[in-house]
């Protein structure tokens, strides 16, 4: 069993980079690619525990902004279990994290993301 604690510094602007564009384009009312940047911060950190939970977090605040029962709903579990999984190495790669993807569902990982994680890790 692979344990994660802590995300390697390498990847953190990168996580943090999508997290920026998150509050951007939340700041100015663009929900669509706020939420799109939040899935992106959500693949490069899924696999540690601090970064996972962080954007579920993230993701439950955006479920009340945008008024969505199903997403609020859906997040409060994944918040609960999400950096467990993490910490014990057992995730379903490159879900986006959301409650319109089932939880356990494994997803391809965008290209560009996936040379940044095969580049840096």
């Amino acid at each position: 069993m692979k344990i994660n604690t802590i995300m390697p510094s390498i990847l953190i602007p990168f996580y943090k980079k999508e997290l920026e564009a998150f509050k951007d384009n939340l700041q100015i009312d663009n929900l669509n690619m706020a939420w799109y940047h939040l899935e992106r911060a959500h693949i490069i950190g899924q696999k540690y525990p601090y970064e996972h939970s962080y954007v579920h977090w993230k993701m439950l605040q955006f479920g009340f902004k945008i008024k969505s029962t199903r997403e609020v709903i859906g997040q409060i579990p994944r918040l609960l279990i999400g950096g467990v999984k993490s910490f014990v190495g057992h995730i379903p790669v490159g879900n986006t994290g959301g409650s319109n993807v089932p939880p356990l569902k494994s997803m391809e990982i965008p290209k560009d993301i996936q040379e940044i994680i095969n580049a840096n890790s």
